[in-house]
Order: structure tokens, then C-alpha cells, then sequence
């Protein structure tokens, strides 16, 4: 059976561990790895093992959904931008929308390499018109999604998955 983490939470540690003790030494023998769960379970408020795992299954999926689902304005406000060949026209005023055009550029930096801080530049400079590659590089670096050398010779992107809005600008941005 593979190990999936399950969310366990316990309003009244007290009372748990009462129902708990009381199922404990209404056992017989030392419980099985099975009944030792069905039995913390039961204490946490659930029918068994099997109850707890849908729950928090169901739980998972509703957080999931949850994150995905965002506001679309900013992305639209975002996209525009961008014009039509991609390139970041200038570096919107507004932070939330800074922050989904540095996703945007940095989704195309090259994953794995290592660059020195004139590649960096020339590559942010082929993203934007408004001639100011630094500022980019500097936001990249503060987002954590590039890293680099105290020194400033070496950068790298950070591979991680951009927020769900970020990932919508990303994906139209892709077909321009």
C-alpha cells in the first residue's frame, strides 16, 4: 500500500487521548498495526481507518481545487503588458502585477544553467523593451526564483511551479 500523508487534527488532544486509553485497554492483546490505526481514528472522531482516509482525501482535493481557482483580471492586466511578440513593454506600477510578469520572463530562462550575470542580462534584455535588466534580475533573485553567487558571477533558475495565475499568463503568453 503506498504511504500518502493524512491530516490529522485534534481539537481536544484531552478527550482523544481518553477514547483512546478506554479502546486501548478494552483490547485483549496488544493491537495490530491495523487496529492500533482503526483505534486512532475512532478517538479523532472517525468510524475507522478507512473513514479517515477518504476524508482526508476529500480534503486534498478540495484545497487542490481551491488553488487553482483565481481572480482572471489580474492575469488579463498582466497580459496586456506584454506585446504581441512577447516582450514586457514596461514594468507595471502595481506589485501584483509585477510579480506575474517576473513569473512570465522567468518560465523562459533556460532550466539548469548556470549564467553569469551578463547572460542573464542579455536574455532579460530580449524579454522587455524598457532597457532595464537589472530590475528583473534583482526581482527574480528576491522571489527566490533565480539564485545566485554572493559575488554576483553565477545565477541559476530555481525550478519550482508558478501560481496558478502565473501559470495562466504563462500559457498565453506561449502563443505570441
Amino acid at each position: 500500500m503506498p504511504k500518502h500523508a493524512i491530516a490529522f487534527e485534534i481539537e481536544d488532544i484531552s478527550a482523544f487521548a481518553r477514547l483512546l486509553g478506554k479502546q486501548l485497554q478494552a483490547a485483549k492483546d496488544t493491537p495490530s498495526h491495523l487496529s492500533l490505526l482503526n483505534m486512532l481514528a475512532r478517538a479523532g472522531g472517525y468510524r475507522n481507518f478507512q473513514h479517515l482516509r477518504a476524508e482526508g482525501a476529500g480534503r486534498q482535493v478540495a484545497a487542490a481545487a481551491a488553488e487553482e481557482r483565481f481572480d482572471p483580471r489580474p492575469v488579463e492586466r498582466a497580459f496586456i503588458q506584454f506585446d504581441a511578440a512577447g516582450q514586457l513593454l514596461r514594468f507595471p506600477a502595481k506589485r501584483s502585477l509585477q510579480i506575474l510578469c517576473v513569473w512570465a520572463l522567468w518560465a523562459r530562462l533556460p532550466r539548469g544553467e548556470v549564467m553569469a550575470e551578463r547572460r542573464v542580462n542579455e536574455l532579460l534584455n530580449t524579454m522587455h523593451l524598457f532597457g532595464d535588466p537589472a530590475l528583473l534580475r534583482r526581482d527574480m533573485v528576491e522571489m527566490g526564483l533565480l539564485t545566485r553567487q554572493a559575488d554576483g558571477s553565477d545565477y541559476r533558475r530555481v525550478e519550482q511551479k508558478p501560481p496558478p495565475p502565473a501559470r495562466e499568463l504563462i500559457r498565453r503568453l506561449a502563443t505570441r
